[in-house]
This record gives structure tokens, sequence and C-alpha cells, in this order.
């Protein structure tokens, strides 16, 4: 049987193998239908902290219909960001930040896009059909859809879990107009499993499946634009941009392959352990240069600074102080109180 001769599906999921994915799988467009409740019922709680983005679309977010009404099919995308190294072996060495795996390579935002992109294009040129694509930054429930169309399911961590590839998948979503037949819907194997709450250190967890992200370390590094509250400063440790634990401890990473890494995703030396010391020394034009590329270039300068002024906070290393002590001038109100507390810390 030649390739030509293959249904569509099949050839489609060898093209987006070629194109870089790691997993390729599809999904009616209402294959989702409990995904619109469940937004509205974590919207409604607060869940969703400071992104107001998320209530402000939510009716688009809640189904692929509710953003493209013509869409009949979603095709789902997985490209793999699997670390080579523990991505908790700087849990202990206070005078380095720990920055997220996903953020030590290049945007995924830019990377998947591109292969998104390109995998439309031949799907076009296969079978005439309107596309979207989409990774990120529109109003789709890419979970939820994920997990609909077979590519793993939404572990207790509220991440995708994959059997092949644990946590670490990058995803992004192709809608069509095509009919096309739809995979196997993935089956919860969490079992009794609680490691990823268990491991998160500010109880980000109400419950299973249920994250609260005003308490997430992703979150508070990451989208929240003013002071780390109080309560999770010393829970933070040297976390400067996202968190990992939850992610990391999963037992399905065992499975995990690196060699499915996309090599653009293969970290930077200079962001496996950065020293705080550099971290607070940047100004404006520093940071824009050192993540150029990166999706850490996004939250800025300041942020980036309050992040590490905390860590410096709860390094138990009085030598930053010296770099600290001009942070508290700082034209940013809130580096300049992020400062003030990491030095009170030190000489306390």
């Amino acid at each position: 049987m030649t390739k030509q001769s293959l249904p569509l599906e099949e050839q489609l999921k060898a093209a987006a193998a070629a194109t870089g994915f790691a997993d390729c799988a599809i999904a009616a467009a209402d294959a989702a239908p409990r995904s619109a409740a469940r937004l509205r019922d974590w919207i409604a709680q607060g869940c969703h902290g400071d992104m107001l983005w998320m209530e402000e679309r939510a009716e688009q977010r809640g189904s692929p219909k509710g953003l493209w009404p013509e869409v009949r099919s979603v095709i789902m995308l997985g490209m793999s960001y699997t670390p080579g190294r523990d991505p908790l072996a700087l849990e202990h060495v206070g005078d380095r930040g720990r920055i997220s795996v996903y953020a030590q390579g290049q945007d995924y935002h830019d990377v998947v896009k591109k292969a998104l992109k390109a995998l439309a294009r031949w799907l076009v040129d296969r079978a005439p059909c309107d596309v979207k694509v989409f990774v990120d930054t529109a109003p789709v429930m890419e979970k939820p859809l994920a997990e609909a169309a077979g590519l793993g399911w939404q572990g207790k961590h509220s991440n995708l879990v994959s059997r092949r590839h644990g946590s670490w998948l990058f995803l992004g979503a192709i809608y069509t107009t095509l009919d096309l037949t739809p995979d196997v819907p993935g089956s919860d194997s969490c079992g009794s499993c609680i490691a990823c709450q268990a491991a998160c250190p500010t109880d980000a967890f109400p419950a299973p499946y249920r994250l609260d992200a005003r308490r997430c370390l992703s979150y508070l590094t990451i989208e929240h634009k003013g002071p780390i509250p109080e309560a999770f400063r010393k829970p933070m440790g040297n976390r400067i941009y996202g968190c990992d634990d939850c992610l990391a401890v999963c037992p399905w990473n065992k499975f995990a392959d690196v060699a499915a890494t996309h090599r653009a995703f293969l970290g930077r030396a200079e962001l496996a352990a950065p020293a705080l010391r550099d971290i607070l020394a940047l100004d404006d034009a520093a940071f824009r240069e050192i993540f150029s590329g990166s999706p850490i270039k996004r939250i800025g300068r300041n942020r980036m600074v309050r992040n590490a002024a905390i860590a410096a906070g709860n390094s138990g290393e009085p030598l930053l102080i010296a770099v600290l002590e001009p942070l508290t001038r700082d034209a940013d109100g809130v580096v300049a109180e992020a400062a003030g507390w990491a030095i009170a810390q030190l000489r306390a």
C-alpha cells in the first residue's frame, strides 16, 4: 500500500511526525462537552486570579464551535520537551535560580505555531478545507481537547499526562471543516497516586484535578504583576520563572524519552542554573538581550528581577545583600519592595 492510498488520517499523522510533532490525534469538534461548565465554575470561584482574559472570552473558550462555528474536527498535536536532567536538581542550591524546563529553550509559541502552519498547509493541499491553527494564545481548551482526542488525560495536577511522553508535551491545535475520523479518547490512569498534589509547595490543588492559580508558583512568577503575597515567598525557594514540581514527580514520566524532545527545546546552558547575582543586576536592555527568543522575555525585566529578589531572600547568602541594596531604590516599586524584603531575610 502506498502512502497516498492510506486513509487521510494516517497520512496526517505521518506528516505530523515529519513536521516535528511527537504525537497527533483527532477529536470531533463537540467531543469535550463538559469543558464549558467546568470553566465557568472555575472562574466563578476566582481560581483564575488576574488572568482576566480567561473570563472575558469564556464563551469562546468553552467549546471549539464557540470560537469558530464552522469547525467539524480538531486535530491535536503534541511536541515533546522532555528534559535531559532532573528538573528538581537545583532545589537546594541557594545562589542559583530555577527556571521551568519549558522555558529553557526556544519560545514554544513560535516553534509550535510554525509547525502547525506547515501541517495545516499540507492538509489543505491534500483535502481542500478551511483551517485555523492555535497554540496557547487563543481561547482554546487544549488540555480537555487533547484528552478527547486521545493524546492522554488531564491528571490530578490538571495538566495533560501522556503514556508515551509523561507530562512533557507542548500542545497545539488545528481546527478544520473536514469530517475526520476521531481517535479513541484518553482514559484517566492516575489511579490513587497523589504525587503531584503532595509535591506542590503552596497547596495550589484544593482538590484532585483542580488548580487554584492564585496559589500556583507558575502563575505567581509569570502571570502575576504585583508583589508576591508574603505567604508564598518562602515556598518559592529559588524559583525565578515557573515551577516544575507537580510535573516532575509524575510516575508516568519514566516512559518519556528525551530522544523525542524537539531540538528547539534543548535547554540553553546559561538558563540551566543562572546565578541570582547576575539576574538581579539586569537592566531592561540586558534582560531583552539575554532572553531574546525565549518565552521568558514576555514577562519583562521587572517581574524577573522581582522573582530573583525573593529567591535571594531565601538563599541564605548574605553576599547578595550588596546586589540587592541598589534595587531598594529601583524605579519599579514592586522590585524595590521585594529587594527590601530579601535584605531583611538575609540579615535575620
